[in-house]
């Protein structure tokens, strides 16, 4: 373990995509994981019998669905039904999302299904691109006249980016997510826990090597190269590439000089987007139908993982209820409302519950492409030779899982061009 070709800092779902990528291009790779187990946010935890992520989690027709199938991992799960409902003054009401659903809303006016329905097939179409350097509420105050088909928009906007304001998220990057979105879901049997397993097992079967309960506490560099990366305990890796798989704090962190390089900037424009989330698992649902609820003027969403993925060994239903949250969040009155929303779609259901989980603030993403940035991160640290990023926040116009895959095989590029290799990314050989 003293020597790599590639040292890769964070086994989340960044790292470990980046260290298959690096070892399918021949390089000796070594994962060093803080904690016990692999995964980062995306581990599953299993209660009396339910699989609960950190979260919901879905898998959108995006780079990472792409990235995985590439791979070959099964991705073993269904896309859920679309028909969903919108909590709207303390009430539900058929969502238009289909023809259907559409024409048989009350939520919006005769004008209102029609604008709605010119935005849906557009959207298809769009070359989200243009719209990167304006805000989401820019993008649908001059897009959108009828005030409740913004209402609407705002919240199939805000479950695709999971930010509560939308002043600040760039326009593009969410509107293609929810493009992403329209080609369909897939929810994970057991969880992303599975997905995590089969990554692990297809980096070590290309021969990386793993070290969890190890920190690493510093990226050494010598005449402005990466040269080693120590760990706590003592241990030394040389190594001329270190892939930091973490949050721009901690890279920031590891780094000797970090003010004089654009981690500084990185960290320091970073926008941190966090979630309260709950999931119970419930004998049977009171209200069958009532499966899926946007939050219309609340910045809450419900689904039932359970009608397309296999999450509980007894036949349970998942049900995963989260609240986007601003800078500032009360964990109790966020569970309060978060029960009461299920008290609304399934009354009754504190008699059906056999376990729950309550997560009153999770680190949805460390930042995202908004309006207030300077640059985007990554994927090279250019003061530093050998020294690259990933992660969520390392978004170049993806979002969340997207750009953790994006984002760590932009890393392996840039690598593998330095030296000429070419490009096997993609099953193939061609100069970068």
């Amino acid at each position: 373990m003293n020597k790599a070709d590639v040292v890769v800092v964070g086994g989340g779902l960044a790292g470990l995509t980046a260290a298959i990528y690096a070892a399918k291009a021949g390089k000796r790779t070594i994962v060093i994981e803080k904690q016990d187990r692999l995964g980062g946010r995306a581990i599953t935890n299993k209660k009396e019998g339910a699989y609960f992520n950190l979260g919901g989690h879905a898998l959108y027709q995006g780079d990472a669905h792409e990235t995985f199938r590439e791979l070959g991992l099964r991705l073993s799960g269904k896309q859920p039904s679309i028909d969903a409902y919108g909590l709207w003054k303390g009430r539900l009401n058929t969502l238009p999302t289909d023809v259907k659903s559409l024409f048989a809303t009350p939520l919006l006016s005769w004008r209102g299904k029609t604008e709605l329905a010119s935005l849906l097939m557009k959207l298809g179409k769009m070359d989200t691109r243009r719209y990167d350097r304006i805000s989401v509420r820019e993008w649908v105050e001059a897009n959108l006249r009828d005030p409740m088909v913004r209402h609407v928009c705002y919240s199939l906007l805000r479950t695709a980016s999971y930010v509560a304001g939308l002043d600040l998220p760039a326009a593009g990057p969410v509107l293609k997510q929810l493009q992403n979105a329209l080609k369909g879901v897939l929810y994970l049997d057991r969880g992303w826990g599975e997905l995590v397993e089969e990554l692990r097992g297809k980096a070590s079967e290309l021969g990386v090597r793993f070290a969890t309960n190890a920190k690493v506490v510093s990226i050494g560099t010598l005449d402005g190269a990466v040269q080693h990366v120590l760990c706590q305990d003592g241990t030394k890796i040389d190594t001329r590439y270190a892939v930091l798989a973490t949050s721009p704090a901690v890279a920031h962190q590891l780094v000797p000089f970090a003010e004089q390089t654009s981690l500084r900037v990185w960290r320091e424009q970073a926008v941190e987007v966090t979630a309260a989330c709950l999931d119970v698992a419930l004998r049977r649902l009171p209200r069958p139908k009532q499966q899926f609820v946007y939050g219309i003027d609340q910045t809450v969403f419900l689904t039932n993982q359970s009608r397309a993925a296999y999450l509980s060994d007894d036949g349970a239903q998942v049900v995963c209820l989260f609240k986007y949250q601003g800078k500032e969040s009360d964990p109790d009155q966020d569970l309060r409302e978060l029960e009461g929303v299920l008290d609304l779609v399934q009354p009754g259901w504190r008699e059906e519950l056999t376990v729950k989980q309550y997560l009153p603030r999770i680190t949805v993403s460390h930042d995202f492409m908004h309006v207030n940035r300077r640059e985007n991160p990554g994927p090279a640290v250019p003061e530093i030779g050998g020294l690259y990023v990933a992660g969520e926040w390392a978004a170049h116009g993806e979002l969340l899982v997207d750009a953790a895959t994006a984002s760590a095989k932009r890393a392996i590029r840039h690598m593998l061009s330095l030296e000429g290799k070419g490009n096997i990314l993609n099953g193939h050989r061609g100069i970068v």
